[in-house]
């Protein structure tokens, strides 16, 4: 009886799925779709981007020892917790595709964004700038600025946003134009959406889950990302401002 009692604890808890920022609207509107289909199914959701210095981020919540089922995050980074060990080897899933777009707050001059030229005017104008900490903040900083030929001058005026979505920073006025994965900008409200960056200036982002290796919940986590990644399941993934990878 006791085993029993402990068996039917394990299947009554709860999946622990985190997901970064990017695929954060998918991966709430999938996580209860999942729970209805899934008879006595339940998923934490939680959240945590996908590197940099913070406390929520996956690789510092996966150190920590937090008890975690499924990460969802920018595959780049996540491949680099596969290879350390912390994911299970196999259970990959690329999930869907990001772009990066551009915002100002509501109602402010929207600068056009369609040639490379426009771009970088787009940046020397504005009197602030922000970009995120995570994948496209990272291309933006590391390299689109100097490739545009304005690091020393935009860096004085702009700076990379830990944690928060660049979306509420520009909503607060607290800057006047930034950039992120569309999928983060669109369910901001308070903003402009601009418009993408274009193709020549473009880094399309891909997004995966796995499997956490030590995770309690190996089936269910496995069920899960077939779930995802349902043929089914991909006008969730565009409607979130993502392009989806389905089987």
């Amino acid at each position: 009886m006791a085993c029993l009692s402990a068996a039917a604890a394990q299947a009554a808890e709860p999946l622990v799925v985190v997901s970064s920022g990017g695929f954060a609207e998918a991966f709430k509107r999938l996580s209860r779709d999942f729970e209805a289909a899934a008879d006595g199914a339940a998923v934490r959701q939680t959240f945590g981007p996908s590197m940099g210095s913070t406390a929520g981020a996956i690789p510092a919540r996966l150190a920590r020892g937090e008890a975690i089922d499924v990460v969802i995050m920018v595959e780049p980074a996540l491949d680099r917790l596969m290879a350390q060990g912390w994911l299970v080897p196999g259970s990959k899933r690329r999930v869907a595709l990001s772009r990066i777009a551009c915002a100002v707050p509501a109602g402010a001059p929207r600068p056009p964004l369609a040639t490379v030229a426009d771009v970088k005017q787009a940046f020397v104008a504005a009197p602030s700038v922000a970009w995120s900490d995570s994948a496209s903040g990272e291309y933006i900083q590391g390299e689109l600025l100097a490739r545009l030929g304005i690091e020393a001058e935009v860096r004085g005026k702009g700076r990379q946003i830990p944690a928060t979505p660049v979306g509420e920073i520009l909503a607060r006025h607290e800057a006047a134009f930034g950039c992120q994965q569309r999928s983060e900008l669109q369910p901001v409200r308070g903003i402009d959406i601009v418009g993408d960056l274009p193709e020549e200036l473009q880094r399309v982002t891909p997004y995966a889950a796995a499997r956490v290796a030590g995770g309690r919940q190996q089936a269910q986590a496995q069920r899960y990302l077939d779930f995802l990644t349902a043929p089914g399941n991909a006008p969730v993934i565009q409607a979130s401002g993502l392009a989806p990878v389905t089987r």
